[in-house]
């Protein structure tokens, strides 16, 4: 699927957000969940580094700007709805921001 195919499948909410999987491409461990908005999908594609749209900051970010772990981007999927993308990555150093692998680390039910 080309850009402006898979451009034209995304259903963005009312903000003008996309929710993204980040998923480690070898293990299928989910690593984290962040939002994007159409430039930070383009810039994703075009860059092959995952750029994410910030709520808080209300700006773009690139995974690993500051700490240096980025995601490559190895392969992005739309879901049958067309409202959540799956980012199968290239993980270098920790996803998630205490420092750990992936934000999942967690677990309440094993």
């Amino acid at each position: 699927m080309d850009t402006e195919t898979l451009l034209k499948e995304v259903k963005y909410n009312e903000q003008g957000l996309v929710p993204v999987i980040a998923q480690d491409h070898e293990t299928n461990e989910v690593l984290m969940m962040a939002w994007m908005n159409e430039e930070s999908l383009r810039l994703t594609l075009k860059t092959r580094k995952l750029t994410y749209y910030s709520r808080s900051r209300q700006k773009l970010w690139v995974k690993g700007e500051t700490s240096g772990h980025f995601q490559e981007l190895v392969s992005l999927s739309v879901d049958c709805d067309g409202d959540t993308l799956l980012a199968k990555v290239i993980q270098s150093g920790a996803a998630c921001h205490t420092g750990n692998r992936t934000c999942f680390f967690r677990t309440y039910c094993p």
